[in-house]
């Protein structure tokens, strides 16, 4: 029987980590890194600051030939690849129009653009990449999800803060999670699929959100991404070889009222 240590260690594996230079991708790809994985990090050109632990790559997950050519890539330089963690989001700022507005300012090319990364572009890599992940017989593919793929938003939080709740991205993260229950039965047996969905992160929220936020979870603060990388080490290596299909919700709670 395998000890604990040797079902948690990822040596000799090659893992490719979409949103690799945002928040949380970043934090997975260290993890998975500090459990002896080669990490492939995927985000778009020019966010990448010096990184230690990964091999950085840019690409534009809009683009489905870009993310063709990301398969061909690894598959030419590592002839293998173990783990996928689609952890990419469009979460554009304030500079877009008409994204996280109320309903009726919401608009369509936010829209789309949602569903490009959000959650095409997750399809189109693991269906480009699923040749190799089943020729280690262990692939893992981690999809990065949300609770407001789950539920549905409770709007008082947001009043007189400026923020909203786009629906284009709540219905991404849905598509997302019903993708990983579709897949994980297309690809077994060698391939397993699962779900990890954050509760809301903190990031420097305006403090009357963060403070009903906190006030709303049974745990009573909001995520960082240290909450994270268990899950995804879980995930990714043998620890949860008898998994798949499951969606993995770290939400201190949130989810359970």
């Amino acid at each position: 029987m395998k000890t604990a240590r040797d079902l948690f260690d990822l040596s000799g594996r090659v893992a490719l980590v979409t949103g690799g230079a945002g928040h949380i991708g970043s934090a997975i790809a260290e993890a998975l890194a500090e459990q002896g994985a080669k990490v492939i990090c995927l985000d778009l050109p020019g966010t990448w600051g010096p990184s230690e632990s990964c091999i950085t790559m840019g690409c534009d997950l809009s683009d489905v030939r870009q993310i063709g050519l990301v398969a061909k890539a690894v598959q030419g330089d590592y002839r293998r690849l173990d783990i996928l963690v689609n952890c990419a989001a469009y979460l554009p700022g304030p500079e877009v129009a008409g994204f996280d507005a109320p309903l009726s300012e919401q608009r369509l090319e936010p829209w789309r653009r949602s569903f490009e990364v959000n959650l095409t572009a997750a399809f189109a890599l693991i269906q480009a990449c699923a040749p190799m992940l089943a020729a280690t017989r262990h692939g893992s593919v981690i999809n990065v999800a949300s609770i407001y793929g789950m539920v549905g938003p409770d709007l008082g939080l947001y009043e007189g803060t400026g923020m909203g709740c786009a629906a284009a991205y709540a219905a991404s993260k849905g598509g997302l999670l019903q993708l990983t229950r579709h897949l994980a039965t297309v690809l077994a047996p060698w391939v397993r699929v699962n779900a990890i969905t954050p509760g809301g992160v903190a990031r420097g929220q305006d403090t009357g959100f963060a403070a009903r936020y906190c006030a709303r979870t049974p745990l009573g603060r909001m995520a960082t991404e240290e909450d994270l990388i268990g899950a995804a080490v879980y995930l990714a290596s043998d620890a949860s070889a008898y998994v798949t299909g499951h969606n993995l919700v770290v939400d201190g709670g949130w989810t359970a009222w």
